[in-house]
């Protein structure tokens, strides 16, 4: 079964591996085989990968649309799960969730469950920070 995609404006996308770079008006694309694609709002860059829970999902990403060096993006991901599981142990349920799905080679699955990491992590930090500041007051 086809796919059908309507890119905006100026919209990224990476298809099998190559990046597509929408011009100024809206396309449709239809992808008639079976291939990794991610959306301009799924793709992170690598200075982006800033945080723990960040670059958990950019060694996801790489083996999603990176199949040819998938072994060197498992490895860097089990390094990274030691560290966060190290740091927060609470986060180790869902880390298991993450972890069965890319060892079923469900990358794309993978990544949507590393988002509630990355949100997790966000709010823990936004906490801590207020947190903080509080303390800093008193």
């Amino acid at each position: 079964m086809a796919l059908k995609i309507t890119l905006k404006p100026n919209e990224r996308m990476i298809i099998g591996g190559a990046v597509v770079n929408n011009g100024g008006t809206r396309t449709d694309f239809t992808i008639e085989n079976t291939v990794p694609l991610l959306r301009q709002k799924d793709i992170m860059s690598e200075k982006e990968a800033n945080s723990p829970s960040r670059r958990l999902y950019f060694a996801i990403q790489l083996m999603y649309i990176d199949q040819h060096n998938v072994v060197a993006y498992h490895n860097a991901y089990w390094s990274i799960v030691q560290d966060i599981v190290k740091a927060a142990p609470s986060v180790l349920g869902l880390i298991d969730q993450i972890s069965e799905l890319i060892l079923g080679n469900q990358y794309y699955q993978a990544l949507k469950l590393a988002k509630t990491l990355i949100e997790y992590e966000q709010e823990v930090t936004r906490r801590v920070r207020k947190s903080s500041r509080s303390l800093q007051i008193n």
